[in-house]
């Protein structure tokens, strides 16, 4: 499952299911397979070059799953996520639709279309997928939409229901790194440090440290009072993420 930072939920209803190895399937060319077994391996493969990030990849390897079996709604869903990583809104947009459209049912497809939707400022729009998705009779992972929900709230000032939601989401997963980042954010911007700190550890526990996680650090521990802490943190930030804003931010706070 893909998330990226924590506003960012990429959820695919399509997985790899030969783990690392899918990388390295074999030319299909001389194979006894059927055109609709190796659009799945394309596909497999397509999604785990998107979670990479190798997307000149993934999109060779999804525009052959497409071209073997255009009507996969797999398919749609993940050549919608890989336009939204190129930041071509209209044909992500265009295959979002699509997916829904071939699988009116699938809670992940709706997931990902309403995170989408939110994240431009269509909020309605994107509230309204994110509910359906989370009422789905199916979805065994409602913490998934329970968090873009309350995403979309923070997006519009709502911080007391955004909140709601990502506790909501903890206690379906107690163990869901986007929700813990939030409720990091929440309880720092809330001067309730010590709860921030433990958010924090409980993300460290499942995650590993981005600039935004050690930006939070620093300054939960700076508020704190604890300065070994925070020096230590800074520290981290200045020499993993040293272009980040975040290490800018760390600069210009140092300095005053």
């Amino acid at each position: 499952m893909l998330f990226k930072h924590g506003a960012r939920l990429l959820v695919f209803a399509a997985t790899c299911a030969l783990a690392g190895a899918c990388a390295f399937i074999p030319d299909f060319g001389g194979s006894s397979m059927s055109n609709s077994e190796k659009a799945t391996l394309n596909l497999q493969m397509g999604v785990r070059y998107l979670d990479m990030g190798m997307l000149d990849v993934a999109q060779e390897k999804l525009e052959i799953a497409y071209d073997l079996d255009s009507g996969n709604p797999e398919t749609l869903n993940a050549l919608a996520v890989f336009y939204e990583r190129m930041k071509d809104d209209e044909q992500a947009t265009d295959y979002y639709q699509s997916a829904i459209g071939k699988a009116p049912d699938n809670f992940s497809i709706k997931n990902n279309y309403g995170r989408f939707l939110c994240e431009r400022g269509k909020h309605e729009q994107g509230m309204a997928m994110l509910r359906e998705s989370l009422d789905a009779p199916m979805n065994k992972r409602p913490w998934l939409a329970l968090s873009n929900i309350g995403i979309c709230l923070i997006q519009q000032n709502d911080v007391v229901q955004g909140e709601e939601y990502f506790r909501r989401a903890l206690q379906g997963n107690p163990e869901y790194s986007p929700a813990l980042l939030e409720m990091i954010k929440i309880s720092y911007n809330k001067q309730q440090f010590m709860s921030a700190r433990a958010f924090l550890e409980r993300y460290l526990a499942v995650a590993k440290h981005s600039p935004e996680t050690l930006w939070f650090a620093f300054q939960t521990e700076r508020s704190l009072g604890n300065q070994q802490g925070a020096d230590s943190y800074k520290e981290q930030l200045l020499t993993a993420f040293p272009t980040s804003k975040e290490a800018l931010q760390v600069k210009t706070a140092i300095s005053k």
